[in-house]
């Protein structure tokens, strides 16, 4: 059986598979408190997407701000300074440890950032720190003092089917894995860790709601922190923040029954995907990048 056709440059219902045109999707997107763009961090066409809709959620409302995943919360001065023009782009990566922290070739991201300075739009860190993320992995959350968790609360546990995307995604069954199913206990380390991130990124857009810092708030995070509602959607309900919406990119020709509900619409991109050259992995190279 085959799918629906999804032709370049249209967008389809995430549920439906219905096509949809750009300004239906950006009028149903400008009532949510919280639009999450997925992304494949390495790729140039994606972001240029993400700028698109971010350019017509500013047209329908002016209260938006972007979060990012990029930076750790640390870097939320060096944000500031960056909108209210203070710095110029070398002195902004440099000062945001762009190269420490995210290692992605920087112009990708660009004419993200420059369009929250031309616009004064608010720059959120959505991240925590690196050595967290390792630790509650290794050792588990309620082994960590809570002056080191870095302003987070606990993740709450992951579903099943959570566990299975993870599973999935991350390689499946394989001879060579010790690792046999989705809920055997030894991926509870993987699970644990991907999970500080998703609930760090929902931790922090919550916190700027409830600061009144923005109506609604875009953030720009890898896909594998969204999909299927799962991560970052599933821990923003917990925090009762449930009004949020997950759009994302697609090569796909058809939009067939494994796509439903991976997004409430989704927007098939011209390829082939235009990449930037790799990046350099870190010491502790995150496992999951989109």
């Amino acid at each position: 059986m085959t799918g629906i056709p999804h032709e370049p440059g249209r967008w389809l219902d995430g549920a439906t598979g219905t096509p949809l045109s750009h300004g239906e999707v950006i009028a149903r997107m400008a009532h949510r408190r919280v639009v999450l763009l997925g992304e494949t961090h390495d790729r140039f066409d994606i972001h240029r997407w993400q700028l698109h809709v971010c350019a017509g959620l500013l047209a329908q409302r002016s209260d938006i701000a972007l979060g990012f995943e990029m930076f750790p919360r640390r870097c939320q001065s060096v944000l500031d300074r960056w909108v209210a023009g203070e710095l110029s782009a070398a002195d902004f990566l440099e000062r945001a440890e762009w190269d420490t922290v995210w290692r992605f070739d920087p112009e990708l991201y660009m004419p993200l950032f420059q369009f929250c300075r031309q616009f004064r739009l608010p720059m959120l860190a959505l991240n925590c720190e690196r050595p967290l993320v390792t630790r509650v992995g290794k050792e588990g959350w309620d082994a960590i003092p809570e002056e080191e968790r870095d302003g987070l609360t606990p993740a709450v546990p992951a579903s099943l089917a959570h566990r299975q995307y993870l599973f999935d995604i991350t390689g499946g069954g394989r001879s060579d894995r010790p690792v046999t199913h989705a809920a055997d206990p030894g991926f509870d380390r993987f699970v644990r860790a991907q999970q500080t991130w998703d609930r760090a990124f929902a931790c922090n857009i919550a916190k700027a709601l409830d600061a009144g810092i923005a109506g609604q708030i875009v953030g720009i995070i890898g896909r594998g922190h969204m999909d299927f509602g799962h991560g970052t959607p599933f821990q923003l309900a917990q925090l009762g923040i449930d009004d949020t919406a997950i759009l994302l990119p697609s090569d796909e020709a058809e939009f067939g029954s494994d796509h439903r509900n991976i997004g409430d619409a989704l927007f098939r991109l011209p390829g082939p995907p235009d990449r930037a050259a790799p990046r350099k992995p870190l010491p502790i190279e995150k496992t999951v990048n989109a």
